[in-house]
């Protein structure tokens, strides 16, 4: 018998990979617009935007973007001076590179627990070859700056995530009657 999962079942599973990852300091979902800047959320940022679902002959696929942002910090003194020593900066008086070398790693971290990761299973289930949630494909993660009340920068990319569905029809909340004339 499959196990069928949820729209709650899958978001719920993104969030918590994302606040179970250590560099990840908050973690929301809707729509992009929905992130109150203003409001001074901790950054690093994973936000979670659905955008559809497809069916397949006996899977659903959950799909997303998702957003990993962080703050640009603009104050020059923001590299330590090991930093310093150890990176050749063209812009120094901002560390922009640097937030989108932490975000683009982050982004990789979740595709890679979707991909290979025991996190795929629930607690108790050891084994990696039966995958709850996965995904499949090649991904394009995409750049991205925003200038709200402070400049934020990081990465997007659209996932989707494959869920068994057996379609079952016996548990349908209808009555017994036909519906064709």
């Amino acid at each position: 018998m499959v196990n069928n999962k949820s729209y709650n079942n899958v978001v719920n599973t993104l969030l918590r990979l994302g606040q179970y990852h250590d560099q990840i300091s908050t973690i929301s979902v809707g729509d992009i617009y929905d992130i109150n800047l203003e409001k001074m959320e901790k950054f690093p940022l994973m936000h979670i935007n659905p955008t559809s679902v497809t069916t397949g002959d006996s899977q659903l696929t959950y799909n997303f973007q998702v957003f990993v942002m962080d703050l640009v910090s603009e104050k020059s003194d923001w590299q330590t001076r090991q930093h310093q020593a150890l990176t050749k900066l063209i812009d120094r008086e901002n560390n922009e590179q640097e937030v989108f070398n932490q975000t683009l790693h982050i982004c990789t971290d979740i595709i890679s627990m979707l991909r290979h990761s025991e996190r795929q299973s629930l607690l108790g289930v050891d084994d990696i070859n039966e995958p709850i949630y996965f995904t499949q494909d090649q991904f394009t993660i995409e750049p991205f700056q925003e200038r709200f009340d402070n400049l934020c920068c990081g990465y997007v990319f659209n996932i989707g995530i494959l869920v068994q569905n057996d379609f079952q029809t016996c548990n349908i909340p209808v009555n017994t009657r036909g519906a064709g004339y």
